[in-house]
């Protein structure tokens, strides 16, 4: 079982993505909405893992993974991008972001990429 933090705009999404993670055995541990609250929730929690939506308010979810990898290279974050947006999401990986999802994804996908995560 993993600590998860998820971060996206959507309520919808957050909700989707907890129940996918809560089935296969991990605990989110909070979420946000924002780019700043994915960088305030993974100094305050320290997740195993966290979902970061590509397109957000407040800070771009790239620029959060860059700030979230400056404080911990070793962060496994996992960005969620909307198809159309796979060339950034590719780039995401060039800066130390672990994985990717395409939107609209499956469960299955969501918990191979976790449970891949967690394995690097």
């Amino acid at each position: 079982m993993a600590t998860v933090v998820v971060v996206d705009d959507a309520a919808f999404m957050r909700l989707m993505l907890r129940d996918i993670l809560v089935e296969a055995g991990h605990r989110v541990v909070a979420e946000g909405e924002n780019g700043q609250d994915a960088i305030d929730l993974f100094q305050a929690y320290r997740p195993d893992v966290m979902t970061l939506d590509m397109v957000m308010p407040r800070k771009m979810g790239i620029l959060a993974a860059e700030e979230i990898l400056k404080l911990d290279p070793r962060a496994r974050l996992i960005m969620v991008s909307s198809v159309g947006q796979e060339e950034v999401a590719k780039g995401a990986l060039k800066l130390g972001v672990r994985a990717y999802l395409l939107k609209p994804f499956r469960p299955d996908q969501v918990k191979s990429c976790v449970a891949d995560v967690l394995v690097l």
